[in-house]
């Protein structure tokens, strides 16, 4: 799956971008007409320790997901949102699979 990840005031390293691409691409175990994903990555400027702030946009056929999480580190906010994504992507293959 091509993965467009964007750092905002920041450069992320190497590592975190490969391991939202592995993240990412095991989303289309759960399904396989994902047409393309964003991944916004930023850190906020708060006092609190949960500052990383991630956002993933997903396209599918005639419609898109767009998830939001806020941790204490990218790995665990792209996990979070993942999994969350994870759940939506099941649904949506159920729905169609009712319709067909």
């Amino acid at each position: 799956m091509k993965v467009n990840a964007q750092s905002v005031n920041f450069v992320a390293d190497k590592k975190l971008i490969e391991f939202i691409q592995a993240r990412m691409d095991k989303l289309e175990l759960f399904y396989d007409r994902v047409i393309s994903s964003d991944v916004y990555l930023k850190v906020e400027n708060t006092s609190s320790k949960e500052n990383k702030s991630v956002e993933i946009k997903v396209k599918v056929p005639r419609n898109q997901f767009i998830v939001k999480k806020q941790c204490k580190s990218f790995e665990e906010a792209v996990d979070n949102a993942c999994n969350s994504l994870e759940r939506q992507l099941v649904k949506t293959k159920e729905k169609t699979r009712a319709h067909a």
